[in-house]
């Protein structure tokens, strides 16, 4: 699982530093959906030379948070309620598949696991109340470390990998849609339920909670996202 807000460890190549600090910067809608990357820009911003830089941007093309033009360079990808739909019908297959996996390999560690990624998730959202929760990078951060200390037994790293990177990609869309939303939707009673369905092996009952919880937010995000993309029009 990649950490998103983490720093880039130690001994990365520059490659890698570019990479972590633009998919963050992206991601977290610091830079702007739709927006030039201009390579001399992110070069003198991020004090790294031009190579590391479009090789970076080449790897979030691939990823599609980029988009990369022959004629017109690179820009942010914009956002669009097709493609969050996308994504999260695509999250909700995929995601499914790999917990009913774990559930079917996982072990005594894994429920601990499980368990210690809910307690602290839960913790950080007592401290943080009622306010915009998925602006906050450490819930984010354990946010996604609860949904994959789910997947954790899953033995495919293929399909762990393709979970990670529609995971920030689904980000991207929460980030923007808590910026812009006059509500908070609070997951931590949803989450609650799903890990009691997982820890009770009901395989069915779990995987339907699962997609369940991604369609909430696929409604909850798709709406909030199309209001303000109609206000930009």
């Amino acid at each position: 699982m990649a950490n998103l807000f983490a720093q880039p460890a130690e001994g990365a190549s520059l490659i890698e530093v570019a990479l972590t600090k633009m998919k963050r910067a992206i991601v977290c809608c610091e830079l702007a959906p739709g927006s030039k990357l201009k390579v001399e820009a992110l070069s003198k911003a991020y004090d790294l030379s031009s190579s590391p830089i479009r090789e970076a941007l080449n790897r979030l093309a691939q990823e599609g948070i980029v988009n990369a033009s022959d004629n017109k360079g690179f820009r942010v990808a914009p956002l669009t309620v097709e493609d969050f739909h996308e994504i999260s019908r695509i999250r909700s297959l995929l995601e499914g598949e790999a917990l009913s996996d774990a559930m079917q390999y996982g072990d005594d560690a894994w429920e601990g696991d499980v368990l210690a990624a809910f307690h602290r998730l839960s913790v950080v959202e007592k401290r943080l109340g009622p306010g915009p929760v998925a602006l906050d990078d450490e819930w984010s951060e354990r946010h996604k470390a609860f949904h994959f200390a789910l997947f954790s037994a899953c033995p495919s790293p293929l399909l762990l990998n393709m979970i990670d990177s529609l995971f920030d990609r689904a980000e991207r869309y929460r980030r923007y849609s808590a910026l812009h939303r006059q509500t908070e939707r609070h997951k931590s009673n949803e989450h609650q339920v799903l890990m009691k369905a997982v820890l009770a092996r009901e395989q069915e009952k779990a995987v339907k909670l699962l997609r369940k919880h991604i369609d909430h937010t696929k409604d909850s995000i798709g709406d909030t996202l199309a209001r303000q993309l109609a206000t930009l029009q």
